[in-house]
């Protein structure tokens, strides 16, 4: 879906065009080294949900920038435009350009706009570690997106917590942020995934590349569960892990550093059985990734099997379409059927 050109000065104007219809850009959400995200509504369509507008090329970006922001623009796209459909990844509306003089366009993708994200999770969780309800329901959002996209020949590449976000609409995690992906077996950019979640045969991709080497071998579909097993442990532990899978003791012996962390987390009762949770980490974090996990096959785990409940911040923390009412009444307030009738007229 193409849409109409319009022009910008330094910053987005409150209203702008495209697609045929006015929008209200409310306020910015984030920026990175090459795109910004606003978080945009239509006007005249009462009721109808808010957006979010991806701009590539801030004004003034030329050169190797320039050019950075028009590839990554161009692979989002094509990546998006082929994996629209499915439920756990975010829904691409259409794209536009905007032209800020005539040699600069900028490039514009609108896409539905999504809730809290992993990280932020993470930060609320105090250290404490996320519960094993949301861990659960994370994961498997996760691997249902990773299945179906190396289903169809994609890589994302760049899997880490603020690349996943809460849905309150379909109320599941969503994938976001596919400018580093690439078709399985055609690898055009050499230095993928983010520091902290990059799989050893990305890291080592990467050196070479900054030593002007060709590696022998391309990054596969395995780099992604890599990148989830470190975002799942550091769910459960609370903690950072940048550091701690860069160590000498990591890659002497990783099972031994997971078994430690999962042994030490006091705050899991004796009675949940997060042993399946670590075993199905340890399945994703294999040094060698011919022996890392599929993530179809992963959720085939026996931790998904397990009916856990959510806690009440666990409820308050991801938000629904849905108004829940949590502690407010109790049985001793309802003394009668009249009085539950009442409640739900």
């Amino acid at each position: 879906m193409a849409g109409s050109g319009c022009a910008w000065g330094a910053e987005p104007p409150r209203f702008l065009e495209a697609f045929g219809r006015l929008w209200q850009v409310q306020s910015r959400l984030g920026s990175g080294s090459s795109a910004s995200v606003y978080r945009v509504r239509c006007c005249g369509t009462p009721g109808s949900p808010p957006g979010a507008l991806k701009q590539f090329l801030p004004p003034g970006t030329t050169g190797a920038a320039a050019s950075a922001a028009e590839y990554g623009f161009r692979k989002e796209r094509a990546a998006l435009e082929q994996l629209q459909g499915h439920r756990n990844i975010v829904t691409l509306y259409g794209v536009f350009t905007i032209h800020f003089s005539p040699n600069v366009p900028s490039r514009c993708l609108l896409l539905e706009l999504l809730d809290v994200s992993v990280s932020e999770l993470l930060l609320c969780s105090s250290h404490q570690g996320c519960s094993m309800w949301m861990i659960q329901r994370c994961a498997r959002d996760v691997l249902e997106a990773l299945a179906f996209l190396h289903h169809e020949g994609y890589v994302h590449a760049d899997l880490k917590p603020r690349n996943i976000l809460w849905s309150a609409e379909n109320e599941c995690f969503k994938l976001i942020d596919f400018g580093l992906s690439f078709k399985e077996g055609n690898q055009d950019v050499k230095y993928i995934q983010t520091d902290g979640y990059r799989a050893p045969e990305a890291e080592l991709q990467n050196c070479l590349a900054q030593a002007g080497l060709q590696s022998d071998t391309e990054c596969t579909s395995a780099v992604d569960l890599w990148s989830l097993g470190i975002i799942l442990l550091e769910m459960f532990s609370g903690m950072k892990l940048k550091h701690t899978v860069r160590s000498q003791e990591w890659k002497a012996n990783s099972s031994a550093i997971i078994d430690h962390i999962f042994a030490s987390k006091a705050v899991v009762n004796a009675a949940i059985p997060a042993y399946h949770l670590r075993d199905l980490i340890k399945s994703m974090l294999h040094g060698d990734p011919g022996r890392r996990i599929p993530a179809e096959m992963a959720l085939c785990s026996p931790f998904f099997s397990i009916p856990f409940a959510p806690h009440i911040e666990d409820l308050v923390m991801l938000p629904t379409p849905v108004l829940r009412l949590l502690n407010v009444l109790d049985d001793d307030y309802l003394e009668n059927e009249e009085d539950y009738e009442g409640l739900c007229g």
